[in-house]
């Protein structure tokens, strides 16, 4: 009995593992399809408890990205944070943490998912769903769920859990583009009149 119930218990222990590789698997392949050397672009949509909802479109090369929305224009280098906001004509200049950057691009999780998460994953007909809950309690995503379409290994969506309020992510026309790093930079030339405060 003791024999039979340790057979049992190293093959469900395997099962998960494998169950486990795959999830990672999948997210390996879906951020290898999002990390042209040249940058990609995106249309998204954003629904959170906290932050609000807003729409627009990403681009995103590296650790860079942009985001245009109504409301906001983001642009990231690697290190500046410039937030262009249209209702006041104003540009913020930060240097924000990677906690901070966790919830501004939904491509973040291309990095994120390698450290500090457990995985299971779950599929339809046509996309994989895989859950990550983190392991370190100091994580400031808790949670994440990460859609997957199956044919391209494309992000569709990415739901985030953060002090206890999800942001949900939704991703569509997904494409590669030959970006400059220029794009990724505040140009003053382009909003003459705007106030810029460095908050640096």
């Amino acid at each position: 009995m003791k024999r039979l119930f340790l057979t049992f218990t190293l093959l469900v222990g395997s099962c998960l593992l494998g169950y486990a590789q795959d999830a990672k698997t999948v997210l390996d392949k879906c951020a290898a399809s999002i990390s042209s050397k040249n940058g990609v672009q995106a249309d998204f949509s954003m629904n959170s408890a906290q932050y609000g909802n807003s729409s627009g479109m990403i681009s995103v090369k590296g650790k860079m990205f942009t985001a245009t929305t109504s409301m906001a224009t983001l642009w990231f280098d690697g290190k500046t944070l410039w937030t262009y906001m249209t209702n006041n004509d104003e540009v913020n200049v930060t240097n924000p943490s990677e906690s901070q950057l966790q919830v501004m691009n939904p491509y973040n999780f291309i990095n994120m998912y390698k450290k500090g998460y457990r995985y299971t994953m779950t599929q339809s007909a046509n996309a994989y769903q895989v859950h990550l809950t983190a392991t370190d309690a100091s994580k400031r995503v808790s949670e994440m769920f990460i859609t997957v379409d199956k044919k391209t290994y494309h992000p569709t969506e990415v739901k985030l859990l953060q002090k206890q309020k999800w942001t949900t992510f939704t991703i569509k026309n997904l494409k590669v583009a030959n970006l400059s790093d220029a794009t990724f930079r505040f140009n003053s030339k382009d909003f003459p009149s705007a106030e810029v405060i460095d908050l640096r």
